[in-house]
């Protein structure tokens, strides 16, 4: 037995009452073509009642194959090999659910134990209205009659606050926003009153703010009813602030657990202490004006010296004066043009060379249609976009052409914008054909394994296709593909958010080498305060499709003026499980950007604050 499954059964045995979920030696493999995969190697761990317990690691480690291994819904390649799942109902009734039929399976998920997914519109059904959805758990498990399981399912959506429960209850998932949908998430898996809670990365794709919410609700909700929680995350900010007990995997094995403070405080593993030292924590750059690398993995000291790029001395590299992005809404027999969405409203920025100005906001306010507009993905209208010194806004698609050379655009999703039939060294070289830079690919193939290189990969890398590589890997890929022009600009729309903590710091201290190396400047766009907090030379927040505040990072951190900006900054997790702030939350919806074709918007009038420091009047 190892030292940790014998933690695991002590702190069992010590318990003042029996565990909700006993998970003993549990190993689990997949078979496939290329054989078999050892997944899970003998897993030993136990949550309490009224306890959550978060299991922690990249992708890969394990944990949601955990997860799914309790709950019953492991795919077909799937065996547990070996070891025990043991589970008290509320009766007090203890049995091992890798050994019951998928028929005495179903009859406890949703009324013993519920999982709320990643993803609520992959597991929301979207023919189903809100309202039916939260009464078919309570119907299928006979709890209660129609109309009380109404009652109920408002009751529910009144728990996670949902204000406007008339309409959501009548509206489909696809009307709803990503925070509300997660909510009505929470509520379906709250129906029936679960002995055991299993959140898997429930957080994940959410606007800081919507997080803080969903967390506190989560959190409060489980007091309130005493529930077992097995939370599933890579984001120790998240860990700090909701977990009593820490799980640590890493490649399929348990490699450290206690409590939550003790992990913080002093952990014992490498691949904790990596996981924590690669976590950006708020308020760590307060003292500091330039940007700086992240500590390098495996105990690494980081590189203490300020990262100065930015050339300020210089003229602006791109200065954007009146960007503007609306999309038509038409409607009636003719279609006739009714409303717009004012995605983007009038703004204003500059970006000096081998600068990193990051763009903030929640989902929906415009940072990433800014983007797209100044890539010309989506159509827009500016006043005036000087590039350096040339004005580029009035200009043909014809002549805007040779121009993508110059800015180039990495996306959130790497394996949606690599094609996967084409390998990696020709979606590389494929810019530098189309461009005439190079006459074949094997003029090409020096400058493509130097750009594997340069983001950490091999040059027999270049053969190999986008599928056969982890999500951080294609994320480099794409940077390669980016920089293989050689381009002034970089736009990085959310290039790390869907990235493994541990990878993120990789994938950030790699594009402040290149930078570095060549110049670049960046745009980050970006919901992730505490990374944009490490990466930004100066801030630009935006809400409702304009910018309300912008100045240099330092400043902007330090010293929000606008409101909007301090909600962000202070729903930002803090990564500390002996100091949880209360927290206080805005309970209104954000207005809509849709307007009438009559309705005009008029630009925001700004004050400076500080050198540089520019935030909208209020109106």
């Amino acid at each position: 037995m190892t030292d940790l499954s014998r933690q695991s059964d002590a702190s069992v045995a010590g318990s003042s009452s029996a565990p909700v979920l006993a998970i003993e030696h549990l190993s689990v493999s997949f078979r496939g073509r290329s054989g078999v995969h050892q997944a899970l190697h003998d897993v030993s761990f136990a949550i309490q009642p009224g306890e959550i317990v978060a299991v922690v690691g990249e992708s890969g480690s394990g944990k949601s194959v955990t997860s799914l291994a309790v709950m019953g819904l492991l795919a077909a390649s799937a065996r547990i090999d070996g070891g025990a799942i043991r589970f008290r109902d509320r009766t007090g009734e203890t049995r091992d659910l890798s050994r019951l039929s998928d028929e005495q399976r179903r009859r406890l998920r949703g009324r013993e134990m519920a999982m709320i997914f990643q993803e609520p519109m992959t597991s929301l059904n979207p023919v189903l209205r809100v309202g039916d959805q939260l009464t078919e758990a309570l119907r299928d498990h006979q709890i209660c009659s129609g109309a009380e399981a109404q009652a109920r399912a408002r009751s529910l959506l009144r728990q996670v606050r949902i204000a406007d429960i008339d309409r959501v209850m009548k509206s489909f998932p696809h009307a709803l926003s990503g925070g509300m949908r997660q909510r009505v998430m929470i509520a379906q898996a709250l129906a029936c009153d679960p002995e055991l809670l299993i959140a898997d990365e429930p957080t994940t794709a959410l606007d800081v703010t919507v997080q803080a919410r969903i967390l506190h609700i989560l959190r409060e909700l489980q007091r309130e009813k005493q529930m077992a929680v097995l939370f599933i995350t890579h984001d120790m900010g998240v860990v700090a602030e909701v977990a009593d007990r820490v799980v640590v995997m890493y490649r399929g094995h348990v490699v450290e657990q206690g409590p939550v403070e003790a992990i913080f405080a002093a952990p014992q593993h490498d691949y904790t202490r990596a996981l924590l030292a690669a976590v950006p924590k708020p308020g760590e750059m307060r003292e500091q004006r330039w940007p700086q690398r992240f500590p390098l993995l495996h105990g690494d000291a980081p590189a203490e010296e300020p990262h100065i790029t930015a050339r300020y001395e210089e003229k602006p590299l791109l200065d954007v004066r009146g960007l503007s992005v609306r999309f038509p809404i038409r409607s009636g027999i003719f279609s006739a043009l009714t409303h717009r969405v004012h995605a983007v409203e009038q703004i204003d920025f500059a970006l000096w060379p081998g600068e990193t100005l990051a763009i903030v906001g929640e989902s929906g306010c415009g940072k990433s249609t800014t983007g797209r507009a100044l890539m010309r993905l989506v159509d827009g209208d500016a006043d005036s976009i000087l590039f350096a010194g040339r004005e580029i806004a009035s200009l043909k698609e014809a002549q805007f052409q040779p121009l993508r050379r110059e800015i180039q655009m990495v996306f959130q999703d790497p394996y949606a914008s690599l094609n996967p039939r084409l390998t990696v060294g020709f979606t590389i070289a494929e810019p530098l054909l189309l461009h005439g830079l190079v006459r074949s690919l094997e003029e090409a193939t020096p400058q493509v394994e130097a750009l594997l290189a340069s983001v950490g990969l091999l040059p027999e890398h270049a053969r190999r296709y986008p599928h056969e590589f982890s999500g951080g890997q294609r994320q480099r890929i794409a940077i390669a593909r980016a920089m293989a022009l050689k381009p002034k600009i970089i736009i990085a729309d959310e290039a790390v958010s869907a990235l493994d903590v541990s990878v993120q710091a990789q994938v950030i201290n790699l594009m402040m080498d290149l930078q570095q190396q060549t110049g670049v400047a960046w745009i980050f766009i970006s919901h992730d305060m505490a990374v944009v907090e490490r990466i930004a030379n100066r801030v630009a927040v935006m809400y409702l499709g304009q910018i309300v505040e912008i100045g240099p990072r330092q400043s902007v951190f330090n010293q929000p003026q606008h409101p909007y900006t301090q909600r962000l900054l202070a729903s930002v997790p803090v990564v500390d499980p002996l100091n949880r702030p209360a927290r206080r939350f805005d309970e209104s919806e954000i207005p809509s950007p849709v307007r009438s074709v009559k309705e005009t918007v008029s630009k925001h009038r700004y004050r400076q604050v500080a050198p540089g420091h520019w935030v909208a009047d209020a109106r």
